[in-house]
C-alpha cells in the first residue's frame, strides 16, 4: 500500500489510474501497520531496517495523528554534511582539502591589486586597469551612464568608497554590470587567444576565495566545539588560541575524551607563545615567515620533544632575531640542556657565546688560513688568548668604529598610507645615496616594507604591473636617483650541480680563455669551449663536467661518488694537460680566491673580476666550489660581489639587502661595510634588514617598526639618524643600539 493524499491506497488502484489524474501532494511507501506491542519489537526493527533501506536513509513513522521524520544521512536544512572522520580535518587529504585551492590556501585567481592598482584614483579617471583601452572602455561609459540609477559617485576615488558602494562596484545587479560580471565575459570569451592573455594580465596567486586560507572544505565548519570550528581557529593568533583551550568548556564525557589531547595541545602552544610567536596563527603559510619566525618555530619543535640524552647541533639560531629576542633563545638552548641533553651551537652573537658552558674558538683566521683550534674551555679564560680575533673584539682591542661623517641624501623615495599585513598607514621617507636600514624585531612589518612594497612597488613603476605589490596610497621616487632595483637575498645562486662562484661572477669565461690561449691549447686546437663544464668537447663524458656520479637507491637517499673515469678531474686527460704556471684547469679550480689572485696577478681582467670575492670576505672560498655547498649568507656575498666587479659602468641602482650580516664575524663586517661605501661613492643607493646593531650603527639612516610583533607591530617608531633613535624611549631597538654608541 501507499499513503496517499492523507489516506491509505493500494498500489494495484494507483497502477489502473490514469496518470493525467495523479496530484499527489505526500506520498509515502507503506512497510507495516502494527500496534506497540513488546511481543512484536523483532518484527518492529525488522520493518524499520527496511524502512530505511528502502527510503535510501530516510524513514517516517505516522502515529497520534503526527508524522515523524527519522534520517540516518548527516543532514539538516538541506545541507549534506560529511561523515566526520580524521581525514575531514586534514588538508593533506583529498577529504578534507578544499575542492578549489586543492588544500594550499591560494590558487591563481583575481588580483584585486591588479585590476585597481591606484586606489586614490576614480572610476572616472580610469582607476579600474581593465576597463582602459579602445574596445573595454565600453564597459566603463556603461557603468558611468547608469551609476545615477544608484546613487554611485564616478568622481570619487576608490579607497573613499563605502563597502556598499565597492559592493557594486564588483558585482553589480541587475541592472548595472560590475567588474566580475566583465571578468565573467572574459571567461566565456577565452576559447580567443587575446582575452585569455587578458585574464591572465589580472591573475595572481592570492588567498582562496573558497576557504579563505584555511585549506579546508566548507564541511569542516560546521563541526564546531565551544561554538568554534576549525577553520575559526587556524585563524587565531597563538595568543588567542591557547586562552580559548584554557577556558574550554565540555560536558564530563567530552572532558575525559578529549584531556591528553588538549594537555598537548596547550603544552604545545606555550612552547611556542615562550619563543615570542603569539601573534602568528596556525594557518599562516610557511613561505611567508620571516627568518628569525622560521628561526625560533624549529627551536620550538625541540623544546616540546620529551628526548633527553639527546646531541642538538644549532648552526646560528640567532640568524633573523633582534637582541630583544636573543635573551629568549638563550633560555631556549638553557632548557634543553636542563633535560640532559647537549647543545652545540655554532654562532658569533656576543651574548650568546657569553652564555656558553664551553667555547671552542676556531682560527685563526679563515679558509687555509683557518682550521685550528685557537681556544677551547670557559669563556672567562679566552680574553686572554692573543690570537683569537673573537678575544680581541671581546676584550675590546678590536672594535668597528663609527664612520667619521653619515651620509645625507638629497632625493628621496616617499611612501604614504603603507598598510600591508600589518602595517599601520605608515608614512615613510627614504634619503637615496645613503646605506638606509630597516630595524624591528621579528614580525614588525620589515619584509612587508621592503619586499612588498618598496621593491614590489618600484618594479612596477618602472616596467609597468608584472606581479601584485604590497597594499599602501602613493609610492614616488627621484627618477634621476636610480633605473634599477637589485634585491639579493639569501637564495642559492645557481640550480646546476656545476654552477659555482666563478661561473657566477663571470670570472671562469676569463679563465677559459687564457687557458685556450696556451701554446699547447693552439697546437692542440682547443677552443674556450673545451675549457667549459657545459659542452661534451672537452668534459669528462661521464659525470659531465661534476666531477662527480650520482646512484639512485631508490627507497634510501641518493649517494654520490667520485667519478671513475675523471677520478674528479671533471675534464678529459688531454684538456688536463694544457697548463698555465704549472696549474691545469682542475688546479685553478681548487684554489681559494686569495690563492688565485697570486696566480692571476698579471691578468688584469681575471683579477678585476675576483678580487670583489676577496673584498666582501670570500676569499677562502675554492674557485670551482658547488653553488650548492655555499650558506645563505655566502650566497648573498657572491651576488653583491657580482655587482661590485661592475660597479663603475652599471647605472645608479638601488640595492636591497635581506639581512647580509648573515654568519660573518666582526672582522667581517668591516669589510662588508667598506663594500657599501664603495656602491654608495659610485652613486648607488643602499636598504638593508638587518638585526645585527654592529652593521645597524654605522649606518647612515635607520627606520625603526614595532613596538612588537604581528599585530602589536606596523607602527613607525623612528626615522633618521642612529643617534636620534637613541633617544626615542619607544623603541625596543634604541634600548640595545645605545651600548654599541656610547
Amino acid at each position: 500500500r501507499i499513503y496517499i493524499n492523507d489516506e491509505p491506497v493500494k498500489i494495484e488502484t494507483l497502477l489502473n489510474e490514469k496518470k493525467e489524474e495523479h496530484n499527489y501532494k505526500n506520498c509515502f511507501l507503506i512497510i507495516n501497520r502494527f500496534k506497540l506491542n513488546h511481543k512484536n519489537i523483532h518484527n518492529l526493527l525488522n520493518d524499520i531496517k527496511i524502512s530505511f533501506q528502502e527510503g535510501g536513509g530516510e524513514c517516517c513513522v505516522f502515529y497520534n495523528d503526527q508524522f515523524r521524520f527519522f534520517s540516518t544521512k548527516y543532514e539538516l536544512d538541506g545541507i549534506c554534511f560529511e561523515k566526520p572522520n580524521q581525514y575531514l580535518f586534514n588538508f593533506s587529504s583529498p577529504f578534507g582539502a578544499c575542492p578549489k585551492c586543492e588544500g594550499y590556501g591560494s590558487c591563481l585567481d583575481l588580483d584585486k591589486s591588479l585590476i585597481i592598482p591606484d586606489e586614490n584614483l576614480s572610476v572616472y579617471e580610469n582607476g579600474i586597469a581593465c576597463w582602459k583601452g579602445e574596445k573595454m572602455n565600453k564597459w566603463k561609459k556603461t557603468f558611468i551612464a547608469k551609476s545615477p540609477l544608484h546613487d554611485f559617485p564616478i568622481f570619487r576615488s576608490y579607497n573613499e568608497l563605502s563597502d556598499k558602494e565597492k559592493e557594486l562596484l564588483w558585482h553589480g545587479n541587475n541592472e548595472v554590470k560590475g567588474i566580475f560580471d566583465f571578468f565573467s565575459y572574459l571567461e566565456e570569451k577565452k576559447y580567443k587567444i587575446q582575452y585569455r592573455v587578458l585574464l591572465s594580465r589580472y591573475k595572481s596567486k592570492t588567498a582562496c576565495t573558497e576557504c579563505n586560507g584555511t585549506r579546508l572544505r566548507k564541511n569542516t565548519s560546521y563541526v564546531k566545539v565551544n561554538n568554534k570550528s576549525l577553520p575559526e581557529l587556524l585563524c587565531m593568533s597563538l595568543s588567542e588560541l591557547d586562552h580559548f583551550f584554557n577556558k574550554i568548556n565540555l560536558n564530563e564525557r567530552d572532558q575525559i575524551i578529549s584531556k591528553k589531547l588538549i594537555d598537548i595541545i596547550n603544552e604545545k602552544l606555550k612552547v611556542l607563545i615562550k619563543v615570542g610567536v603569539h601573534y602568528l596563527s596556525l594557518s599562516r603559510d610557511s613561505r611567508s615567515l620571516s627568518g628569525g619566525e622560521t628561526q625560533r618555530i624549529n627551536l620550538a619543535k625541540f623544546l616540546s620533544s620529551p628526548l633527553v640524552d639527546a646531541l642538538y647541533i644549532l648552526d646560528e639560531p640567532s640568524i633573523g632575531l633582534h637582541p630583544k629576542d636573543t635573551q629568549a633563545l638563550i633560555h631556549i638552548m638553557r632548557s634543553l640542556s636542563e633535560k640532559q641533553n647537549t647543545v652545540v651551537v655554532v654562532e658569533h652573537d656576543e651574548d650568546i657565546i657569553r652564555a656558553a658552558d664551553h667555547v671552542i674558538d676556531m682560527g685563526p683566521k679563515a679558509g687555509e688560513n683557518g682550521g685550528e683550534v685557537i681556544y677551547s674551555g670557559s669563556f672567562d679564560k679566552i680574553q686572554n688568548v692573543k690570537d683569537s680575533l673573537t678575544a680581541q673584539f671581546i676584550r675590546g682591542d678590536k672594535k668597528i668604529e663609527l664612520p667619521s661623517k653619515r651620509h645625507k641624501g638629497k632625493s628621496f623615495i616617499n611612501i604614504e598610507g603603507a598598510h600591508e599585513n600589518n602595517l599601520m598607514h605608515i608614512n615613510i621617507t627614504i634619503p637615496l645615496n645613503c646605506i638606509v636600514s630597516v630595524t624591528g624585531v621579528s614580525g614588525s612589518g620589515k619584509t612587508s616594507l621592503i619586499k612588498n612594497i618598496i621593491y614590489k612597488g618600484l618594479k612596477n613603476l618602472m616596467k609597468g604591473a608584472e606581479d601584485g605589490s604590497g597594499a599602501f596610497k602613493s609610492l614616488s621616487y627621484d627618477t634621476s636617483a636610480f633605473t634599477e632595483v637589485e634585491f639579493i637575498d639569501q637564495n642559492p645562486i645557481g640550480k646546476s650541480s656545476r654552477s659555482n662562484p666563478t661561473t657566477y661572477i663571470k670570472a671562469y669565461d676569463s679563465i677559459r680563455k687564457l687557458m685556450a690561449n696556451q701554446q699547447h691549447s693552439k697546437l692542440s686546437g682547443f677552443s674556450p669551449g673545451h675549457f667549459s663544464f657545459n659542452t661534451d668537447t672537452g668534459r669528462c663524458a661521464v659525470c659531465k663536467g661534476a666531477g662527480t656520479t650520482t646512484i639512485e637507491m631508490q627507497f634510501l637517499p641518493d649517494v654520490s661518488l667520485t667519478c671513475e673515469e675523471c677520478k674528479g678531474y671533471r675534464f678529459k686527460p688531454d684538456i688536463l694537460e694544457v697548463m698555465y704556471k704549472e696549474h691545469n684547469i682542475h688546479d685553478i679550480l681548487n684554489l681559494t680566491v686569495d690563492d688565485a689572485l697570486s696566480l692571476f696577478k698579471d691578468e688584469k681582467d681575471i683579477s678585476k673580476r675576483l678580487s670583489p670575492l676577496q673584498r666582501v670576505g670570500l676569499g677562502y672560498i675554492r674557485l670551482g666550489q658547488a653553488s650548492s655547498t655555499l650558506s645563505g649568507g655566502e650566497a648573498q656575498r657572491v651576488k653583491l660581489a657580482s655587482f661590485i666587479s661592475i660597479v663603475k659602468d652599471c647605472d645608479p641602482t638601488l640595492f636591497i639587502f635581506d639581512e647580509p650580516t648573515t654568519g660573518l664575524h666582526n672582522n667581517d663586517i668591516i669589510k662588508l661595510y667598506d663594500t657599501f661605501k664603495l656602491l654608495i661613492d659610485s652613486g648607488h643607493s643602499i636598504i638593508l634588514v638587518e638585526h645585527n646593531l654592529e652593521l645597524i650603527k654605522l649606518t647612515d639612516y635607520i627606520i625603526d617598526l614595532g613596538p612588537g610583533g604581528g599585530t602589536d607591530g606596523g607602527k613607525l617608531m623612528f626615522q633618521g639618524t642612529p643617534e636620534g633613535l637613541i633617544k626615542n624611549k619607544n623603541s625596543v631597538t634604541a634600548k640595545y643600539l645605545k651600548e654599541k654608541l656610547t
